[in-house]
């Protein structure tokens, strides 16, 4: 080994350093380093550099015994980071720069200067990304799995409760109550059947793109995709290191999902209370009052709500980032992982937290059956007067005459008798006294999608089906 060769295996040096002879800015340099945030890509960096080591073997540029030794020493690395005892140096830029600078203390110059033969970081960085974006989506399905089964349980359970269901936060309808919660279940349903797609999608290889004009070594790519468990490979180079659509797109469908819990947080936040009550959340996910002794505080369902906005934030960061970039690499792009990794930390929180709530609350099926009142049928009075041949507006605006009939003589619309209805419209009979039952309400809704018993069993096990395909 030549003394410069020992000079530069003894002394931290950077990855770009050749053409400089003035040291960075203290400033630029602290800005410059985001080791405190892709340090958590060790592992991917790992793998991303042994399988390319195997490419070059491959392209007869490393031989095996060389390859071998820089096996070991990558290896030896990831022993390091996995045990806490990995020495990080002043000048360690980020992740990328301590492997390679340990592996050439580990290995000598000799051989692990070759490892970054025909590679750029540009590249380097986005296949980093995508190996840690593929155990990350499958963690964020694996856990809406959880909340999906979650909600199809308690819909189960709970099958039979009746209550009010809602538009514009007024009475609306009976529905079932396991109707309604089934109705976050199909959001999360659809959530996860997007990161299943958008998995496949961004499941290409980025390696063998270089800084921006490709790989000068004819190393087989598609054998690197194989090697690394990528679907495919990039067909752009100049595309591939700048792009950065597979974070956003991760973040839209995280903060999607975010917002999904955040509205179902909101309802058992007001489902929860003493004013409606009907449901009872376990203390394991309430807290108490500093000042008021009597109080069971929401918190975990206010935080998931507060953390949606969190996730949201770190999507529309992203975009502005990328917004205004000319073409390829830009500095810029150190600004993406930050983001990536707080959403995927904070979605997973949620999820977890979420999935707890909901598989732990207890549901008050006498003060969701009280919370009925029969005003709520004033539409089955129109369906009523349709099924005796009256067109629906007809009907509708005859119900309506109904319901401001008994509001102005305060009485309630199921005792005003059939000689007050007959004043309004001679088409009411004594049959219609069949119309004050609720569970003959929600039973007429049989058609898919309805709240009818078979309807929402025909939901839980369509929920079933599809849960068991996911395992």
């Amino acid at each position: 080994m030549s003394s410069r060769q020992e000079e530069m295996v003894a002394t931290p040096f950077k990855l770009w350093g050749g053409r400089y002879s003035k040291g960075t800015d203290h400033v630029l340099s602290k800005v410059n380093n985001s080791l405190t945030v892709d340090k958590r890509l060790y592992s991917e960096d790992i793998d991303g550099s042994i399988a390319y080591a195997k490419s070059l073997t491959d392209a007869k540029l490393l031989t095996q015994s060389e390859f071998k030794v820089i096996c070991y020493g990558l290896e030896t690395i990831r022993g390091e980071w996995e045990k806490g005892t990995i020495k990080l140096m002043p000048r360690d830029e980020d992740v990328h720069t301590v492997n390679e600078r340990r592996l050439i203390e580990i290995i000598g110059l000799q051989i692990g200067g070759k490892l970054h033969t025909g590679r750029s970081r540009n590249e380097q960085v986005v296949v980093d990304m995508k190996l840690w974006m593929r155990n990350a989506v499958r963690d964020v399905m694996k856990q809406l799995g959880a909340l999906i089964s979650g909600l199809n349980a308690v819909a189960e359970r709970y099958i039979d409760v009746l209550m009010p269901g809602y538009t514009h936060m007024q009475k609306a309808q009976p529905v079932r109550f396991s109707h309604w919660i089934l109705s976050y279940a199909f959001y999360f349903k659809e959530d996860f059947q997007r990161f299943s797609e958008f998995f496949k999608r961004m499941n290409v290889l980025p390696l063998g793109s270089g800084a921006l004009a490709g790989n000068p070594f004819n190393i087989n790519r598609h054998q690197l995709a194989e090697d690394l468990g990528f679907n495919g490979v990039s067909y752009n180079s100049m595309n591939t290191v700048s792009d950065r659509d597979f974070v956003v797109e991760f973040n839209f469908m995280c903060t999607l999902a975010g917002i999904h819990m955040s509205r179902l947080a909101e309802d058992l936040i007001l489902f929860s209370t003493k004013e409606y009550n009907f449901l009872e959340l376990s203390e394991e996910y309430t807290t108490g009052s500093s000042l008021m002794p009597q109080k069971r505080n929401p918190d975990s369902l206010e935080l998931i709500r507060g953390i949606s906005g969190s996730v949201f934030g770190q999507h529309c960061g992203l975009l502005m980032t990328l917004k205004g970039l000319p073409s390829t690499y830009n500095k810029d792009l150190q600004c993406d992982k930050s983001g990536m990794f707080a959403v995927y930390d904070q979605i997973l929180l949620s999820l977890t937290l979420a999935t707890g709530v909901i598989t732990s609350m207890k549901v008050d099926e006498e003060r969701c059956l009280s919370a009925l009142s029969y005003d709520m049928l004033a539409t089955d009075m129109a369906y009523y007067l349709v099924r005796k041949g009256i067109p629906f507006r007809e009907a509708h605006h005859i119900s309506g005459e109904v319901v401001a009939f008994s509001e102005k003589v305060k009485i309630p619309i199921n005792k005003l008798t059939l000689e007050d209805l007959k004043e309004i419209s001679p088409c009411f009979d004594e049959t219609v006294s069949s119309l004050w039952n609720y569970e003959n309400s929600v039973e007429q809704y049989t058609v898919v999608g309805g709240t009818s018993r078979i309807s929402v069993q025909e939901q839980i096990n369509l929920l079933k089906g599809f849960l068991s395909k996911c395992d």
